[in-house]
Parts: C-alpha cells; structure tokens; sequence
C-alpha cells in the first residue's frame, strides 16, 4: 500500500445495502441515475478482496476494515484499534500507570429486554446529555479502579478503557450489534469475564438512580448497560488524503427505517455522487468504494487503450444490481 492515499477524489458510502429481506426490497425502490453513470466510467477493482467468512456476521463491518486499512493498521476482524485512535481525537492521553495499555471504547448503551431476545438500541437515541453521562461515569470508575482497569471519560457517548487484557480482544463494532440479538455479538474471550462483571455492577449501580428515573420520568431511554468495542493498542494512522466518508445512510439503516434510507440515497445521488460524477466526465480520476452489510467494493478510472475501449462496450450492471451483491 502507497504511504500516503492517492491525491485524488474518493468516495466511501457506508451502509450502501444490507442483507435483509427487507433492505432487498428497498433497493428495489432506489432510481440512481447518477450512480448507473458512474459505474459506467469506472472498473472495479479488487479492492477489500472476499473471504469465506465475509458476512453480515464478521465483527467489523466493511467500511470499518476499508478504513483500518487505508489508516495502515495491522489487525484483523474486531481486533481493529479504532478506541485508541477515537481517544487521541478526544484529546486523551494515558496516566503513567497505564502508559502504553491497550484501549477499548466503552458505550454507555440501552438493552431493550425482549420476550425472546436483548438488543443493543442505537446509542444515538439515548441523547444522554454530559451531566447524565459524568454522574454515570463517576458511579462506575471506582469499580473499574478497584480491579485495575483505567476508565476515562472522553464524550456522553464515547468513554475509555485501559488495560493490558485489551491487547488482543476481538470484539463486535456498534454497527454490527445495534438492533440485533445480543447473543451473536457477546464475546466469550476468557479476558472478558472481569469485564461482565463489571458490566452487572454497572447495571446495580445505575438501576434507580436519579439520572434513570429523571429520564424515565421523562419517557427517554434509560442507561442499563455499556458495550465494549474497538480494542487494540495505539497504531500511527496514515492521512486519509481526499478521502470522503459518507455515513449518512447509517441511521435510518440500523433503525430500520427503509423510506428514510432510500430518501438518504437519493439525496446522496444528486449530491456527492453527481458531484464525483462530473469530475469523472471532466477527465479527473476518481475513486468510488460502496460499502454493504457483507462485502466491500472499489471502483477506479478504467484503464486506457484499446482494450478499455473493449470493456467500454459491455454494459455495466446497474447500481441496484451491484448494491444487491453487497
């Protein structure tokens, strides 16, 4: 891989489809003219290669390993260090103590307890305010403390674990548990089992408490648990250069929210995708990478001569028909 990404446009898209029944449906929905265009001027490439285990149920999903890898990180599913990277954005820095410890972000979440399963609601449902998310923080350090596992408080949504169990932990992202059974995506690593009980205390400690029952009073969400992903010890990232990460589609994605999403979609057509589109047909190489709930795919200038005035020929699979595929 090159030092530095290439100098050029290129756009992500995130959540660009899913493996629902019901995502196959929406597709069904979406008119991308702009998106059939610039398929048309491109050829893909081999980008995020597949693997026999590339599914809806890999730890990380596609567009988290595209990024792991054009930062340049060594690591493998669910072992990517997105925490410590989140923690330097937020200014953090490591105690002496801890200097050197590997990270793992801690979400203050919601588990919605269900007839016949738990899952995970989006955190960004909760609105959890700073107040509320420092009082919870500071109920939960001590317990964290006492066990030698350093805790930080980065963000309402965004707090910090420190420990040398953390090295090699894979865990499940926020986007691959968020709406689905809680079963799937529990790790069962023997260096969790601390953490679990942590996790139950954490539960006693914030059942009925005043922030809970303000926001129960309030008809909000509650903070009944937290989960745990990213781990991994710091790595230098590489510069993302004019890389364009769109992650609009994610919300009405994972709410299940399918008129949401193919409206996100349209918007993004006649937006970003028009834009990258015109630069195309201005000759400036550009660089698309749609990422769905299983796979990965990148696509690049096609090639010159006679051979890509031979591919030019064929017609490309429409945009509907690709997104289908991921």
């Amino acid at each position: 891989m090159p030092d530095h990404a290439p100098a050029h446009p290129h756009l992500l898209i995130a959540h660009a489809s899913a493996a629902s029944a019901a995502s196959l449906a929406a597709l069904k929905a979406l008119r991308l003219p702009n998106l059939d265009a610039l398929l048309g001027r491109l050829a893909p490439q081999g980008g995020t290669p597949a693997r026999p285990d590339d599914d809806e149920y890999t730890l990380s999903a596609p567009h988290e390993r595209v990024l792991a890898e054009a930062h340049g990180w060594s690591g493998a599913d669910g072992r990517w260090p997105w925490a410590a990277a989140s923690a330097a954005d937020d200014g953090l820095r490591a105690d002496d103590d801890t200097s050197g410890a590997p990270w793992g972000l801690l979400t203050p979440v919601h588990w919605h307890v269900g007839s016949d399963q738990i899952a995970l609601v989006d955190p960004a449902a909760l609105a959890l305010t700073e107040a509320e998310s420092r009082t919870l923080f500071d109920l939960l350090q001590p317990s964290f403390d006492a066990e030698g596992w350093s805790l930080q408080w980065g963000a309402p949504l965004r707090w910090y674990v420190r420990h040398a169990a953390l090295a090699d932990l894979p865990s499940a992202s926020l986007d691959r548990a968020i709406g689905r059974n809680l079963d799937l995506w529990l790790s069962d690593a023997p260096q969790t089992r601390k953490l679990r009980r942590l996790q139950v205390e954490a539960q006693m400690l914030w059942h009925e408490h005043d922030v809970n029952e303000s926001r129960e009073a309030a008809r909000l969400l509650t903070v009944n648990s937290f989960w745990l992903s990213g781990c991994g010890t710091a790595q230098p990232r590489r510069s993302l250069g004019d890389l364009d990460v769109e992650l609009r589609l994610r919300a009405p994605l994972l709410a299940n929210e399918w008129a949401d999403w193919v409206a996100a979609w349209h918007a993004l057509d006649t937006g970003p995708i028009a834009a990258l589109l015109q630069r195309a047909e201005a000759g400036e190489p550009v660089t698309l990478t749609l990422c769905g709930e299983r796979l990965a795919q990148t696509w690049t200038p096609r090639p010159q001569g006679w051979w890509s005035r031979l591919l030019g020929r064929s017609r490309p699979a429409s945009a509907v028909a690709v997104l289908e595929s991921l």
